[in-house]
């Protein structure tokens, strides 16, 4: 397998994406459900599985679990800023140094696990809680200087969580560990 295909398992993000509310809300549905899938992908992984990378020169199972509960508090605050500010611009954070601090490497995976279910909740009902107008509100990407509308934050992270399950989810598959 090319290591495309196992850092994007499910395809890269397309910023092309089609928005109506029927779209919004099953977007909102997988933000939701992504916390209780990771949690079933990584059910029963040893600890040596947890430190084995989903890819080679890739983060380990225990990093990517990290990394998804940092980016989406990350995004999260981004999205309040969006709710409060006019077109802030967000803060910019380093994911590959953030993965290498030792709370990320070695660290146990409850405590991100369950920040990401209460996160996922919050988020969500904010989300559903948005006037049709505010789905046009934005943020300054930090890096790319491009406006992020909430719309595109919602296509974004419904794929986000589905991408880091995926990756996960492949590992097991192609060393035939145990199923969830």
């Amino acid at each position: 397998m090319d290591l495309e295909t196992l850092q994007y398992p499910i395809g890269r993000f397309s910023w092309s994406f089609e928005s109506t509310p029927e779209l919004r809300e099953e977007r909102l549905r997988i933000i939701e459900a992504t916390p209780a899938e990771l949690r079933r992908v990584i059910a029963g992984l040893s600890e040596e599985q947890l430190n084995m990378p989903y890819r080679p020169d890739g983060w380990t199972v225990r990093q990517v679990v990290h990394h998804y509960a940092d980016d989406h508090m990350n995004s999260y605050i981004r999205f309040k800023l969006a709710l409060t500010e006019d077109r802030p611009t967000a803060n910019a954070y380093s994911e590959p140094l953030w993965g290498e601090l030792p709370d990320a490497r070695t660290g146990p995976i409850e405590p991100s696990l369950m920040l990401l279910e209460g996160l996922h909740q919050r988020w969500v009902a904010a989300w559903r809680a948005l006037a049709p107008a505010d789905w046009s509100r934005a943020f300054i990407h930090p890096r790319s200087g491009k406006a992020i509308s909430l719309d595109a934050l919602a296509a974004l992270y419904a794929w986000h969580g589905r991408h880091h399950v995926a990756q996960v989810r492949a590992l097991r598959e192609r060393n035939g560990w145990t199923a969830e």
